[in-house]
């Protein structure tokens, strides 16, 4: 696929010393990709578009502010994600609240309440991986992006890419089971007496 096939090193250091050229091209060649992206994580096409163009504004202003020349994928990769992430809540606030009766709310508050922290305890553990673990489990599990395709999108063999997502799941796994083992039980004794 040559629309997965990010700018070499050697354009990205140029583009870092400030020569236009290499800039204007880099940001050219990186757009593909950022719009693939943003079009797997963004939660509309307009939202995408708009996230892909930020992006890629931000790689003009600050591609000095990339520390390794090779790192520019997972580099674009986060700042597409920040962004689609940054419309989502935006999206989210503004959508009015639907009239619903004070005990369904009481409910609805309760788990809602523990969905999020749940959904919490799954991001911690996700955001504790290494970053090299993390982007694979991210591609592959969250956006359903093919082995395939994310080992191409990172420039890695399968093999890598299986590695990598194998380490990142079971290290996910023994943090939440580590965490549910350790937490207490808010009922208690109570709860098996009265059954």
């Amino acid at each position: 696929m040559a629309d997965t096939v990010w700018p070499g090193e050697q354009l990205v250091a140029a583009a870092q010393r400030g020569d236009v050229g290499a800039l204007t091209a880099l940001v050219s060649g990186s757009h593909p990709n950022v719009q693939r992206f943003a079009r797997s994580l963004c939660a509309t096409p307009e939202d995408a578009e708009d996230a892909a163009q930020e992006a890629l504004i931000i790689l003009y202003r600050k591609i000095g502010m990339l520390r390794a020349s090779g790192a520019l994928a997972s580099w674009m990769f986060r700042i597409v994600r920040n962004e689609c992430l940054r419309r989502a809540r935006t999206l989210v606030r503004d959508v009015p609240a639907p009239d619903v009766a004070p005990e369904a709310r009481a409910e609805s508050a309760e788990a809602e309440a523990l969905r999020r922290l749940d959904a919490g305890r799954v991001a911690a553990a996700v955001a504790a991986l290494p970053a090299d673990q993390r982007l694979v489990l991210v591609m592959r599990d969250v956006q359903g992006h093919s082995g395939r395709a994310v080992a191409e999108a990172l420039g890695i063999g399968t093999a890598a890419m299986k590695s990598r997502l194998h380490r990142g799941r079971a290290a996910v796994r023994k943090t939440l089971l580590d965490t549910y083992a350790y937490e207490p039980d808010p009922g208690g004794d109570r709860d098996r007496e009265d059954h």
